[in-house]
């Protein structure tokens, strides 16, 4: 374990991640398992250590908005939204430059790389030492709750990970937006931590797209993600015997809550913690109060139907 404000263990995590290992670190919106974007080795085993499906693509990110020419093509929609969120927690799928230097694993053998621009200090500082775009999903197993603190991923990746730079509780506790276009028009492909009333401000009509589980077009489409080991229930005003209760609001009495006061900014912060917590203790099944499907509700319960999806 590092400290991602500690310059010595920054420079060891970017030389790891130059020789092909894995490092684990955190961004604003949850723990990424990074390795070298340009190496499709290093990129394959991030796929191997959390048992993810190949045709699942993965986010490649980037030290600033300067480098994407590098990679892909913009176009006047995409600009607009990353001179408005970047950096932070937005993710745009553009088309490839035939001389993409991101490995063709990495896009799941799609002709777009979506991309990234983090705004958490450690990541840029990582990403500035590293000097190449790093592949980064969560760093977490393949449809499991996602990491948002570093004992998070040590618990579940542990000697998977060449080193983990511990940053402490992320931010925002979603994972990014995902924006990707048809004809140049945005379309929503995953919602996140910058709402659809966010996007659309800035560029207007934004399409929203249900992903192909199948043949996910970006990260996040599968239909059962996000899971804990318990069976989860959802817009329960109570638990049923046997289940533990986890409320939101002012008028959901009981001892978790992830938010008293209605804030979903905190409810979204919490989510995945309450939800390993949970998992880990007393009860059989998880019961989950409604969340508001407006600004980061949406993303929330986009997270909660996922986890509670059948599985497969």
């Amino acid at each position: 374990m590092g400290r991602a404000d500690r310059l010595e263990d920054l420079t060891r995590a970017a030389e790891l991640l130059l020789a092909g290992r894995l490092v684990a670190f955190p961004t604003e919106t949850v723990y990424g398992l990074g390795a070298d974007a340009t190496s499709g080795a290093a990129v394959a085993a991030i796929f191997a250590a959390k048992q993810r499906p190949a045709f699942n693509p993965l986010i490649s990110h980037l030290a600033d908005t300067g480098l994407v020419g590098e990679f892909a093509l913009w176009n006047d929609a995409a600009r607009a939204l990353a001179q408005a969120f970047w950096p932070g927690a937005l993710t745009l799928v553009l088309p490839r430059r035939e001389n993409c230097a991101i490995a063709r694993i990495a896009s799941a053998g799609l002709d777009s790389v979506a991309l990234r621009v983090p705004s958490h200090p450690a990541a840029r500082a990582l990403l500035a030492a590293a000097g190449r775009p790093i592949a980064a999903p969560s760093a977490n197993r393949s449809g499991r709750i996602s990491p948002t603190t570093a004992a998070h991923v040590a618990g579940e990746l542990g000697k998977d990970v060449a080193l983990i730079l511990d940053g402490g509780p992320c931010a925002i506790g979603l994972e990014s937006t995902i924006v990707g276009f048809h004809q140049k028009q945005p379309v929503l492909l995953r919602p996140g931590g910058i709402s659809i009333e966010q996007l659309r401000a800035v560029v207007g009509a934004v399409e929203v797209r249900a992903g192909t589980p199948a043949a996910p077009s970006a990260p996040g489409q599968l239909s059962s993600h996000y899971a804990p080991d318990k069976p989860l229930r959802l817009n329960a005003r109570q638990g049923a015997p046997g289940e533990v209760f986890l409320g939101f609001g002012p008028v959901s009495a009981g001892e978790h809550n992830l938010s008293p006061g209605g804030d979903l900014i905190e409810a979204a912060a919490k989510l995945f913690t309450m939800l390993r917590r949970l998992d880990r203790g007393p009860g059989e099944a998880i019961a989950v109060a409604p969340i508001p499907e407006h600004g980061l509700g949406r993303a929330i319960n986009d997270r909660l139907r996922r986890a509670a999806a059948p599985r497969f």
